[in-house]
């Protein structure tokens, strides 16, 4: 095999590793998740710096305006973004011991986008917020199927 054909062939194998998705599949990935249940903006708040050195560790707070009530509390915390393989990041569900709708983690980013975290609530409405991020080196993600 020429070496051109070769050094081909492993940058065709490679591509699929950093192929992100559009802002329209995350929106149907939302869509889909929830039923066509619109988020309300509100009550949500991502805390990630708005301009990211390197997208492979990129630190993210998410916290709900909740008083955790057994009426008005947090089930879940969905976070989704726009351009990684995956448009679903992460969920987090909270039970009834806990006090706070708030958690930490550490994302990858595969290029400037914004990231949405919506909540859904015990009375079964939806609150979004939302971030825009600009990353300088862009992590390639890994799709997993």
């Amino acid at each position: 095999m020429r070496r051109r054909n070769l050094l081909r062939l492993m940058a065709a194998s490679l591509l699929p590793w950093c192929l992100s998705a559009t802002p329209a599949q995350m929106q149907a990935v939302i869509k889909e998740r929830f039923g066509g249940r619109v988020p309300r903006p509100g009550k949500v708040r991502l805390d990630i710096p708005p301009l990211v050195e390197n997208g492979n560790v990129v630190p993210m707070t998410v916290s709900v305006d909740s008083p955790m009530t057994a009426q008005d509390r947090v089930l879940r915390v969905h976070v989704f973004n726009e351009k990684n393989p995956q448009p679903q990041v992460i969920t987090v569900s909270f039970g009834p011991a806990v006090s706070k709708a708030m958690f930490s983690t550490r994302i990858k980013l595969a290029d400037s986008q914004k990231v949405t975290a919506i909540a859904e609530m015990a009375d079964g409405s939806l609150w979004s917020g939302d971030i825009p991020v600009v990353v300088t080196i862009a992590a390639c993600v890994e799709e997993t199927p």
